[in-house]
């Protein structure tokens, strides 16, 4: 319980740090860095792999209690831009696998399961199974998350004046028990569900899911209050850090700085797509960057949410990116595989 208990006071040692210095997103960037130093001068960390994803049902909950008839009728007007997340993901896996390939001399495996934007975890068990490095794919994955995460506040911000100091939700004091006992049975329900069932994402869209065929049948009326959002912030955040845990030099020189300069190449062709979408008209910029950011789904849930933007839009485009990608990415590694080297 040591190394647990550490983490969680690094962790809030971060939150209290970003609040003092009036940094955004306070508890979701505070562990993350708090977390990440820490790990880079060896500090042993864990988290809690179970309370972590009962976390994460706070996103799903919240995601699915904003689903409306008008909501899901809109959702059918997506499809133009839904259509140019498969093209981003070719994109990225067309410029990506030769980037680890040639500049750092990465196998084929792991340079395509490294390149591949789906969820981290599973990423990790394709890309082991095939024979790929999984310690450098889980730091490549982590980094990704870590710097599309931390960049975006900034972007949001500096373009659009975006207030990421808003409450996430309504206090708990001002939603009626029977509405929070409510969305306590649809996390619960949906992700063990979800679970039972193999579907990927299970602890988001399990709770998603049933929140939302609640919020349809008009059971429930309010989402989740701000201090579960919170919450769920500080574990989704002191994840991402303890990634790094037991980190090398020699990984930092090779591993992160690959993964480093992936995200730069990410971030462009991010921007490419979002401007292509935001000049046709297709979708406004803020809800077509958090759409089109190939960071982790929990994380751009919580940016969503704070800055009031269209999470249906959001959540639709990251859960076909990551059902496109775990879908594909065993077919695709397969069909184009290349003598390692």
């Amino acid at each position: 319980m040591i190394p647990v208990l550490l983490t969680f006071g690094i962790a809030g040692i971060g939150v209290a740090v970003f609040h003092a210095a009036g940094l955004p997103l306070p508890w979701l960037l505070g562990p993350i860095f708090a977390c990440l130093a820490s790990a880079l001068i060896g500090v042993r960390m864990q988290g809690i792999k179970p309370v972590n994803e009962a976390m994460r049902t706070v996103l799903g909950v919240a995601v699915g209690a904003t689903f409306t008839p008008i909501i899901l009728a809109s959702m059918t007007g997506m499809w133009p831009t839904l259509l140019m997340i498969p093209l981003m993901i070719a994109v990225i896996g067309l410029i990506g696998v030769p980037y680890f390939q040639r500049v750092w001399s990465y196998d084929f495996v792991t340079s395509y399961y490294a390149t591949m934007p789906g969820g981290l975890q599973d990423m990790l068990v394709f890309g082991e199974e095939a024979g790929g490095n999984p310690r450098t794919l889980s730091l490549i994955h982590a980094t990704r998350v870590l710097v599309i995460v931390v960049a975006l506040p900034f972007i949001l911000q500096g373009l659009w004046q975006a207030d990421l100091s808003n409450p996430p939700g309504a206090p708990a004091s001002s939603i009626p028990p029977l509405q929070l006992l409510l969305m306590l049975g649809c996390a619960f329900v949906g992700w063990q569900g979800a679970k039972a069932v193999g579907m990927f994402g299970a602890s988001i869209l399990g709770p998603l899911i049933v929140a939302a065929a609640c919020a349809l049948a008009g059971l429930l009326h309010h989402r989740p209050p701000a201090e579960a959002i919170w919450a769920a912030q500080f574990f989704i955040g002191m994840t991402v850090g303890v990634k790094y845990t037991g980190i090398t030099m020699t990984e930092v020189r090779r591993d992160l700085v690959a993964g480093l300069g992936f995200c730069g190449i990410l971030i462009v062709l991010t921007l490419i797509f979002v401007e292509l979408v935001y000049t046709t008209g297709l979708a406004p910029g803020m809800e077509a960057l958090l759409a089109f950011a190939p960071g982790g789904q929990a994380e751009l849930t919580v940016l969503a949410l704070i800055v009031g933007a269209d999470v249906a839009f959001v959540i639709a485009h990251h859960v076909l990116r990551i059902f496109v990608v775990i879908l594909g990415a065993p077919l695709f590694a397969r069909l184009f595989n290349q003598p390692r080297g």
